[in-house]
């Protein structure tokens, strides 16, 4: 297996944080779920869409919390920045426009291998209010999310341990497992997410920036966002 080229930017950011702070990450999710649950219940929302959508902030915010418990507290160093959050690359703005091709060119795949409709968003886009609300969790806030855990935090731990190549493959897998519930565990959709989250976590390799495959994860839902809206409008 030929190795992947070492990125040419300074390896200031290889991680300070182990496998420990990962089972207390991991551990805090389930508690997490709970509290997001029982705040979305205080409250009386018009749709599902919203709803669903508040339910996803409460709890990627307070997943967020805890990584930043991990980074900044116990270890009294920079979140964004031990987390790969920079721009400090060239023409950093246009790794948003990998984005679209390959969710145009990973559509195809999965049209290809028949996999099985998803009609999750659909559901949750009833009106107007829900459509905003989607959009911008699924579009911006989620991927910015992700990429913080999956290629911020997990891709530099396990390549602590393991070949870069690996180390995207192993993070990418867990990043197709987390859509898996969406998509009822398809596996031709889950070969789809987990071949955006390789391409995900190899620009974050060599770029060195958390925020590089962000702008790849942005342009890539929105694509996708965009093209089922062309399909409800048709």
């Amino acid at each position: 297996m030929t190795p992947l080229p070492e990125r040419p930017a300074e390896r200031s950011d290889v991680p300070f944080w182990g496998y420990e702070d990962l089972a207390l990450f991991v551990g805090s999710v389930l508690p997490a779920l709970a509290i997001a649950s029982i705040f979305v219940r205080q409250f009386h929302f018009p749709n599902g869409g919203i709803q669903t959508t508040v339910f996803q902030c409460t709890l990627y915010v307070l997943l967020l919390g805890i990584l930043y418990l991990l980074i900044a507290r116990r270890y009294g160093k920079p979140f964004w920045r031990s987390l790969g959050w920079k721009f400090e690359y060239s023409h950093h703005w246009l790794y948003v426009f990998i984005g679209p091709p390959l969710a145009i060119g990973l559509a195809a795949l999965a049209a290809s291998l028949h996999a099985p409709a998803n009609p999750t968003i659909q559901n949750l886009i009833t009106d107007r209010n829900s459509l905003i609300a989607v959009i911008f969790f699924g579009a911006l806030a989620g991927p910015a999310f992700e990429e913080l855990v999956f290629r911020g935090f997990l891709q530099p731990l396990f390549q602590k341990s393991l070949p870069a190549i690996l180390a995207i493959l192993l993070a990418a897998g867990l990043f197709a497992l987390l859509h898996g519930p969406g998509f009822n565990w398809a596996w031709q959709s889950m070969l789809v997410v987990g071949l955006a989250g390789l391409v995900m976590g190899y620009v974050r390799h060599r770029a060195g920036s958390t925020a590089a495959a962000a702008l790849v994860h942005i342009g890539y839902n929105a694509t996708l966002f965009a093209g089922s809206l062309l399909q409800r409008s048709v």
